[in-house]
């Protein structure tokens, strides 16, 4: 009890039956320090304390600690009692992780129900540092620049290739640029410090030798993210497709004579979101789009050149004229590839034909490269507010989704057939049982972390007279402890106002 209302607010004798025992002990886990957040790739520390409660400080001793983080195998650490404990976790990724932690029960304690605690740590990224290259001057070689200045968790780092070497019009080189350009500091020096490469109408003109092409296809195996967008020269000679880049870029231009005019489509057009697409974190939901379950075309501006190209691999998210792929989003090995067919997403930035949401699209598509949680399209999360669970699984595989099993914190485990609403299928229940709440649809797993709902009753769970005795003293009312192999209980009286409302063995309500 941790509300007793002054003495004169209670006009009737207050009687504390205790079914506890004086004397008991309990060991409780207490958190001294948990942060909400932490940085992807770094450390954060946490602080707890184990206490044994009704043990004189004297007596010491140590517990055995059990450290679980996302319902993986436990780490067990050996702590002092009654001293604070700080315990290292690595964030490995972004999006909440897990953490529980359990005390050894205490022989004799009262119960273990506070000797396990959950902490949710949220793991975010720090700075992004993104390299832009544009190649060719063209009218929406801008668009990508203000996207990435106009967010402040990123660090740009832009260079636009004015001259090719092959142009001569007599002017130094002195005084066409301010520095020259840093290829191998970029390319193969700092290549692994940028969490994303963008490429902007970029022509291989031999400024970029094969071994650092090749450098930026390992980075993208390694994890690494790219972002392509491409025109004209995408289909010539120049074509990145044609260098050691061309391995992982998810979808080919045509080749031979003639196939960079055959690759040019040219036209007004309005892009559509594919089947795939609506069921894509990147492009699901975009305002203005065509439906992709019935008649019509989006409602947002044209444009008016794509390129053909064949997919390899990923997903085509959106077409442009004829069904031609407009982009394509690829998984590489551990890192990402996106690919788009068009040079004219800034026709919408200015608002041409009504425009379109080119800043929401951009900003998905750069953030699904650098694996941002909340745009995997083949996932499984779960969070737990307000007492409800919440268990979302998102995936681009058409058909009715499987099965997910819920396992409570005491290990029951409950099966159920998810809701399903485009790429995404969803499960809602009450969690009443503070702990860790696991789901699993057979292939992935997610964990969601559930507080007790009354932490402060749960603090000290021993019996004690000591909180409401003085309450119970000034009403007139009896102090009984009741516990015991043989409950003692007390006999109850009826009594008139201004008689003893307690004495021995009996306690009375007027």
């Amino acid at each position: 009890v941790h509300d007793v209302p002054p003495a004169p607010a209670l006009d009737a004798p207050l009687h504390l039956l205790l079914p506890g025992a004086p004397g008991e002990v309990d060991r409780r886990i207490r958190v001294v320090e948990a942060p909400g957040f932490g940085i992807v790739g770094r450390q954060v520390e946490l602080r707890v304390v184990v206490e044994d409660l009704g043990v004189p400080p004297s007596a010491g001793g140590a517990a055995r600690l059990s450290i679980r983080r996302d319902g993986g195998a436990p780490r067990v650490e050996s702590v002092p009692v009654g001293r604070e404990h700080r315990i290292a976790i690595n964030i490995e990724r972004g999006g909440p992780t897990v953490v529980e932690i359990t005390a050894e029960t205490r022989p004799g304690e009262v119960s273990d129900l506070n000797n396990r605690a959950v902490v949710a740590i949220n793991g975010v990224r720090d700075r992004l540092r993104v390299l832009l290259v544009s190649g060719e001057p063209h009218a929406g070689e801008r668009t990508w620049r203000r996207l990435l200045k106009a967010d402040p968790n990123v660090d740009l780092v832009h260079f636009t290739i004015l001259r090719p070497p092959e142009k001569d019009d007599l002017t130094p080189l002195h005084e066409l640029a301010l520095i020259a350009f840093p290829v191998r500091e970029l390319f193969q020096v700092k290549l692994r410090e940028f969490d994303l490469i963008v490429f902007d109408r970029f022509a291989n003109r031999g400024l970029l030798p094969p071994v650092y092409l090749r450098n930026i296809a390992d980075y993208v195996r390694g994890g690494g993210a790219l972002l392509l967008s491409v025109g004209p020269e995408f289909a010539g000679p120049t074509s990145l497709a044609a260098t050691p880049l061309g391995q992982i870029i998810p979808a080919r231009p045509p080749t031979g004579p003639g196939a960079a005019q055959a690759a040019l489509l040219e036209g007004a057009f309005r892009p559509r979101v594919t089947d795939t697409g609506a069921r894509h974190p990147v492009t699901e939901n975009l305002p203005g789009a065509n439906s992709t379950t019935g008649p019509g075309e989006a409602s947002w501006g044209r444009w008016y050149r794509a390129l053909r190209a064949e997919p390899r691999s990923g997903s085509v998210v959106m077409d442009g004229p004829g069904g031609a792929p407009l982009m394509v989003l690829d998984r590489v090995g551990e890192g990402r590839v996106a690919l788009m067919l068009s040079d004219q997403i800034w026709l919408w930035s200015r608002g041409h034909d009504g425009g379109g949401p080119q800043a929401e699209l951009l900003r998905r598509i750069a953030h699904w490269t650098m694996k941002e949680p909340e745009l995997e399209e083949e996932d499984l999360t779960a969070r737990i507010e307000h007492g409800q669970l919440s268990v979302v699984r998102r995936s681009l595989e058409a058909g009715p989704p499987p099965e997910i099993a819920i396992t409570a914190p005491d290990g029951g485990v409950t099966r159920y057939r998810p809701e399903a609403r485009g790429g995404r299928a969803t499960v809602e229940m009450a969690a009443p049982q503070p702990g860790v709440w696991q789901a699993t649809d057979g292939r992935r797993t997610a964990y969601a972390a559930a507080e007790a709902r009354n932490p402060m009753e749960v603090a000290d769970l021993r019996a004690t007279e000591a909180v409401l005795r003085p309450l119970a003293d000034a009403t007139g009312g009896a102090v009984r402890w009741i516990g015991g192999a043989v409950p003692n209980l007390p006999e109850l009286r009826r009594v008139a106002a201004g008689r003893d409302a307690a004495g021995p063995g009996w306690i009375g309500l007027r």
